[in-house]
């Protein structure tokens, strides 16, 4: 799935330049005020925000304030585009959450870098983490109040983590939040859905449990929550690109 851009501007001749430079890399969505982009944050997946500063209504500054004391919203980055070149306007934006800071006007190629480098090195974190067997959840955190939200979740998980009926609407319930603004988190957060989660964190406690060398793979994987040894066994390899006895082969003796 390509990541998702929302454009936030007034001016429309803007907004079709924009969604033409990046349209053939990102799916693009277009806003010409803030009430707009709030719809479409509640109801579509948005992995980066780039809004203009002067805008009637609610401007670039107070939007990206209200995006990131959100905590629905919080973890999508926020490039903001100005033609005010003073320091102090830049100040204004970074005290207010923004990402990135594109004066304009700006250069095509530099747009597409910006962009390109909040993307990635967002995407090599959520990679790390997905595939590194003791990697924290809040790795993937981008603020406290993410870190927060992620550190509740992971807890929910593991003190149930037994229970092989745990799903995305117990975790819901859980987190406060309704059952589409919760996946939408989860999926933006850490580019998988909340029942990949669910399977990462069982497979992390899992690799804990095989390097203490005190139960049998079988053992472990009800401990985890899997009914079926089978579906252990291909989870464990396909996220974490080895199967359980070449992770136990892999650990130092002194972990056997």
């Amino acid at each position: 799935m390509r990541d998702s851009i929302l454009i936030i501007d007034d001016h429309e001749d803007l907004l079709n330049m924009m969604q033409e430079i990046l349209e053939d890399d990102y799916k693009v969505y277009l806003a010409g005020n803030a009430d707009r982009a709030r719809e479409l944050l509640d109801t579509e997946i948005i992995h980066l925000i780039i809004s203009d500063v002067m805008m009637p209504g609610m401007d670039g500054f107070e939007l990206c304030r209200t995006v990131k004391s959100d905590i629905a919203y919080c973890h999508i980055p926020v490039m903001l585009l100005t033609s005010r070149k003073g320091v102090n306007d830049h100040i204004q934006g970074f005290e207010n959450g923004a990402d990135a800071y594109v004066a304009k006007p700006f250069s095509e190629k530099l747009l597409k870098i910006q962009v390109a480098s909040l993307l990635l090195n967002r995407s090599k974190i959520k990679d790390h983490f997905a595939s590194s067997p003791f990697e924290d959840m809040r790795v993937m955190a981008h603020s406290k109040a993410d870190e927060d939200f992620l550190r509740k979740l992971e807890e929910f998980i593991r003190k149930n983590i037994r229970n092989p009926n745990i799903d995305m609407h117990s975790l819901a319930d859980h987190m406060f939040m309704s059952r589409p603004t919760f996946y939408r988190k989860v999926k933006a957060l850490s580019c998988l859905t909340p029942k990949e989660l669910i399977d990462i964190t069982r497979l992390k406690k899992a690799a804990s449990l095989i390097a203490q060398n005190r139960y049998s793979l079988f053992e472990i994987g009800v401990m985890v929550g899997y009914r079926s040894h089978s579906m252990f066994s291909r989870n464990f390899q396909k996220y974490f690109q080895m199967s359980a006895l070449e992770y136990i082969a892999s650990l130092p003796k002194a972990e056997r």
